[in-house]
């Protein structure tokens, strides 16, 4: 059963880096409570060793409930599911939405990461958010190009689920993204980068 409240605007994603710094919970904290009910925040660490994102998980579910914002685990199942989590969100290399869905409890975000129309509608079946990207060059995907607005609004002709553009989005460009068709952004050096990541959470949600 998909979830019946609103997906948030804002979502935050980490990193390994950001996942290994030392006050990473105390600024994760300070993130949930500057976004509450429009943030959700992605626990993502590739390398990361799954009981330390347990770990983790479970100490900011209380942080996030409290605050009313979403926590999702990224390509984790068995973190997700053990640390009963809001959601989880799909990439390329992860299991399948078809396959994920049904483990999932009730009420839970399954959201999938995309680059075009017909990556959108192969996954749109499972999911219940897709994220589009990469719209603007970025750091974390050297050498892969932009798609730009336009591939967010080459998505949105062919989906009607709600889409957040990731890649490069800074503050200023939000409007952008929103006006190609985005419900929201999701960003990760934007807001880890930054001085007060707290402060960062309020930019961006201004923004949108």
């Amino acid at each position: 059963m998909p979830p019946t409240h609103t997906l948030p605007p804002l979502h935050v994603v980490t990193d390994d880096a950001v996942l290994a710094s030392p006050d990473f919970v105390a600024r994760a904290r300070g993130v949930l409570a500057a976004g509450g009910r429009r943030l959700a925040l992605h626990l993502r660490g590739p390398a990361t060793e799954g009981a330390r994102l347990y770990a983790v998980a479970v100490e900011l579910r209380a942080a996030a409930r409290a605050a009313g914002a979403l926590l999702f685990a990224n390509d984790r199942v068995d973190v997700t599911l053990v640390a009963d989590l809001d959601g989880i969100h799909l990439g390329r290399r992860s299991l399948p939405p078809s396959v994920v869905r049904p483990l999932l409890p009730p009420n839970r975000w399954l959201g999938v990461s995309v680059h075009d129309a017909p990556d959108a509608r192969a996954a749109s079946a499972d999911a219940d958010y897709l994220v589009v990207g990469t719209v603007f060059a970025t750091a974390s995907h050297p050498g892969r190009a932009g798609s730009g607005p336009a591939g967010v609004a080459q998505v949105r002709a062919a989906v009607g689920l709600p889409l957040l553009a990731i890649g490069g989005i800074t503050v200023e460009r939000v409007p952008e993204v929103v006006l190609a068709g985005a419900q929201g952004v999701a960003v990760m050096r934007g807001i880890w980068s930054a001085a007060d990541p707290a402060a960062a959470v309020a930019d961006y949600l201004g923004a949108l």
